[in-house]
């Protein structure tokens, strides 16, 4: 049986701390721990049960630490620690939350320094989400900035779900109903991506949820 999927299968008998064994860094290829950070990011999202989302993100924060160290100078690997990283955020105290949430920035800063179009624009994705969701105190929250990392996410993938996603939240925020319809109409119209079904249905479902206010 293929590793990978045999640590998926333990997962999923123990309940998901399987999914958070240890890389092999020595043994795996970036793929594979790219791979396997995506897998368990979904299933902490969208299966775990939120009270166990903390101490699930923090282990997993620190795998995607080592990975990072372990491919330096790659932007993928950043992208993902970034993002594991502000999910991370989102389940801590608020005290807590704006330290992880500025390490979470500056991990995506390295990344998109390196290649602002790894994984699609996530990393330029995630900023602006961090820019506009994040409360506008501690140096922290910036509408200007998040527009500009959304743009910018949209030129590199035009028909990314995520980015049109955000993007519309963004503008929904904003006041502007009119424009904020068309992205998030997006959202819904382009097909999941094969590698990320779950979770782009999950945000076609948010994005259904938000035209409902942009009416």
């Amino acid at each position: 049986m293929n590793p990978s999927i045999y640590r998926l299968c333990i997962a999923a008998l123990m309940g998901f701390p399987g999914l958070l064994m240890g890389l092999d860094l020595q043994a795996e290829t970036l793929a594979d721990g790219l791979a396997h950070e995506t897998r368990a990011w979904t299933q902490g999202s969208y299966v775990l049960p939120e009270p166990e989302r903390e101490a699930f993100f923090a282990r997993l924060q620190g795998e995607a630490q080592d990975l990072s160290r372990h491919y330096p100078d790659q932007a993928d690997p950043l992208v993902w620690e970034g993002i594991i990283t502000a999910t991370h955020a989102k389940y801590q105290n608020p005290f807590s939350a704006l330290g992880t949430v500025r390490l979470a920035r500056d991990v995506l800063l390295r990344a998109v320094a390196i290649d602002p179009s790894a994984m699609d624009g996530s990393g330029l994705i995630t900023l602006g989400a961090l820019y506009f969701r994040v409360p506008k105190f501690g140096s922290f929250g910036d509408d200007d900035k998040a527009r500009n990392y959304l743009q910018q996410a949209l030129k590199v993938d035009p028909d990314n779900i995520d980015a049109n996603f955000f993007y519309g939240k963004f503008l929904l925020e904003q006041g502007d109903k009119v424009d904020a319809r068309i992205y998030l109409e997006k959202v819904i119209d382009v097909p999941p991506r094969p590698q990320s079904i779950e979770a782009d249905r999950a945000r076609q479902t948010e994005a259904r949820d938000l035209l409902s206010q942009a009416l």
